[in-house]
């Protein structure tokens, strides 16, 4: 159980830095309350192409990861819920 906890409070740090990240970056200050994990990124408007492509440099610095530009779509892209499963999934 206690991997169990531990993992679930990794994933939940991933998602805070992630979210963090996103509306320091692309989220103006009067909208930053509108955003969440499952807020759509791309389809919204919130995320463009060059955007998620500093996005990604950031997650593979950040988790010390790889991600090939195959996987780094904009559906991989679109909430912080679906980037942290795609960076989850390169950790290893």
């Amino acid at each position: 159980m206690r991997t169990t906890r531990k993992g679930t409070a990794m994933a939940d740090e991933m998602k805070d830095v992630v979210l963090e990240y996103v509306i320091d970056e692309y989220v103006d200050e009067e909208d930053e309350d509108e955003v969440g994990f499952d807020t759509p990124l791309i389809s919204s408007g919130i995320v463009d192409s060059f955007s998620m492509v500093s996005l990604k440099v950031f997650l593979e610095k950040k988790y010390k990861i790889s991600l090939p530009d195959s996987e780094a779509t904009p559906e991989a892209f679109d909430t912080v819920n679906s980037i942290c499963e795609l960076v989850k999934k390169h950790q290893g």
